[in-house]
């Protein structure tokens, strides 16, 4: 049995840790089974834990629990996806509430270059059907992957629309991988799993309860580069997974529709208090998130092969020629240089023309 995971599964289960506190002991101890180990004197010192999550720490004994949980991924083959992994969802990382544990079944790359996630009112109009339809089918140009909640009315018809068009997409779920939600979407969650997958940060033996589903709302904004309302009320989950998606920095889209539509409201409202850009097509989309095919290169941009770069330029280079588009963190990151001069860097090769800045400090080659 995974040692590991079962610390993993341990600290999720925790009482008084929350996410927020998992990833500040995780990025102290590396290893979840080192938080375990670690002295109760240690722990409590540890700006945000304290005496009382210290003590839930280590008089944690539930680990038959997790011994079982266990069991039913490996039965059921499920992938435990923790935040050190490699394949968990980077763009995540980005977000101070992620979960450090989720749970994924199906095939679909948790990385994808291009995520947009769509969201909508579970009683659809036609016009909200044939909108969603439309945008995915335009979106399936350009290899997109489709993020939704498997909900009733327009997250089911973004997944359906996706599967027509061959594009993959992932339902991330309020519940754990032993049901599915609402029941009558079985098969289309059997068939997502080819190329797309199931996605949740509950384990199994969680029922869809009312208050997990904003948890599930801040994965499906957090997963994604783009979230896309298509259509909603004035209140409900798509309007505060808008707003989640909003203070996580992601570019939001709108479909407008009639100002006496009552299912149109909260796309009206989020369109125009500037909290959401209005789209009528797909091309709306990939010309603000810079997605639109790019012209063969100009004769100038063959000579910048030519251009002698300093050695940061280089690295955030390379960086970004494997990567691309990528935010400014993650360059820190991954290039181990101070934030001046990244920042420099990343000047200089904007006045060159061989680095494109983009909405949400991203950068990408040009």
């Amino acid at each position: 049995m995974n040692n590991e995971l079962l610390y993993q599964l341990a600290l999720t289960l925790t009482p008084n840790i929350g996410d927020v506190h998992s990833k500040a002991l995780i990025n102290i101890y590396g290893n979840v089974s080192d938080i375990f180990k670690a002295p109760l004197h240690q722990l409590e010192k540890i700006e945000g834990i304290g005496r009382i999550r210290a003590k839930s720490i280590k008089s944690f004994a539930d680990f038959s629990v997790c011994e079982n949980e266990i069991r039913f991924l490996e039965k059921e083959k499920i992938t435990p996806v923790f935040m050190t992994d490699e394949i968990y969802p980077q763009r995540l990382l980005h977000c101070y509430d992620s979960p450090p544990l989720l749970f994924f079944k199906g095939n679909a790359h948790l990385n994808a270059r291009k995520i947009v996630s769509i969201v909508g009112t579970r009683s659809n109009s036609e016009y909200g059907r044939q909108m969603c339809e439309k945008l995915v089918e335009e979106l399936s140009r350009q290899n997109v992957t489709v993020v939704s909640g498997l909900a009733f009315g327009i997250d089911t018809i973004a997944h359906k629309s996706a599967v027509k068009n061959n594009l993959p997409t992932i339902a991330v779920l309020a519940h754990g991988l032993d049901r599915i939600y609402p029941s009558q979407n079985k098969y289309l969650a059997k068939e997502m799993q080819e190329y797309g997958g199931l996605l949740t940060d509950f384990r199994s033996g969680t029922s869809p309860d009312k208050q997990n589903f904003p948890r599930r709302n801040r994965i499906v904004a957090g997963i994604c580069d783009a979230l896309i309302v298509v259509e909603s009320n004035r209140r409900g989950g798509s309007l505060i997974t808008a707003e989640i998606a909003g203070s996580y920095h992601k570019d939001v889209f709108a479909v407008p529709g009639r100002a006496s539509d009552i299912k149109s409201e909260g796309c009206n409202y989020l369109i125009k208090n500037n909290k959401a850009t209005m789209i009528t097509s797909a091309d709306d989309i990939l010309q603000e998130m810079n997605w639109s095919p790019k012209p063969p290169a100009s004769k100038k941009q063959q000579q910048q092969l030519y251009i002698e770069f300093s050695q940061s330029e280089k690295i955030l280079l390379n960086i970004l020629q494997e990567s691309s588009p990528a935010e400014v963190d993650e360059l820190y990151r991954r290039s181990g240089l101070s934030s001046g001069v990244v920042a420099e860097a990343l000047l200089m090769l904007e006045m060159q023309g061989v680095v494109q800045s983009l909405p949400g400090k991203k950068y990408q080659v040009s």
